[in-house]
């Protein structure tokens, strides 16, 4: 009987790997295909810009298409930050990381990259947070008192901000009337 027990016991085991395994693949699989779309994207847009720039050279009446350009090219940052971010997810799955150099994927504990040879960084881990369990029943008044502070808190932020603003607003105001009496 012990014999069944423990081979049940390694193919559980085994089952547990695999799955964590297959879905870690999954997962990167789909991130992979993400990060294609965003790629194919961010092709759309170059040569839609080269398209309007050159659109713009033939035309006899110079157009100002600089805005234009600078939203599209403010797009393909944000695809490429979103690209970065698939990527880290992607070499977190396989428990990996990238040379700062030569951008190959290494294992995170080495101390040269293989390909470049040059000396990586040590990963330093955060540790562990820890965590007050508080029972609800006898800290209801202390939770609902914790709650006013912190929104109390949020509009005095809320309210510091807008009158930031409206100070800046008021500075460019004044600037401006202040410029448009000189220009007189």
């Amino acid at each position: 009987m012990e014999f069944f027990d423990k081979l049940g016991k390694k193919a559980s085991e085994a089952y547990k790997a695999t799955a964590d395994k297959t879905g870690k693949l999954a997962k990167e699989a789909k991130l992979r295909m993400k990060m294609g779309e965003l790629k194919s994207e961010i092709n759309d847009i170059y040569e839609d810009i080269g398209k309007r720039v050159y659109e713009n050279h033939v035309k006899e009446e110079k157009e100002d298409i600089s805005n234009e350009i600078e939203e599209k090219c403010t797009k393909i940052d944000c695809l490429s930050d979103e690209i970065d971010s698939i990527l880290k997810q992607c070499l977190e799955l396989k428990d990996k990381k990238q040379c700062p150099n030569c951008y190959t994927e290494i294992e995170k504990d080495v101390k040269f990259c293989p390909k470049c040879g040059t000396k990586q960084e040590e990963i330093k881990e955060e540790p562990a947070k820890e965590v007050e369990i508080v029972e609800e029943s006898n800290n209801e008044n202390q939770t609902s008192n914790d709650n006013e502070k912190q929104n109390e808190e949020e509009k005095s932020n809320l309210e510091k901000t807008v009158a930031v603003e409206s100070d800046v607003d008021e500075n460019h105001d004044e600037t401006v009337q202040h410029l448009e009496v000189e220009d007189e």
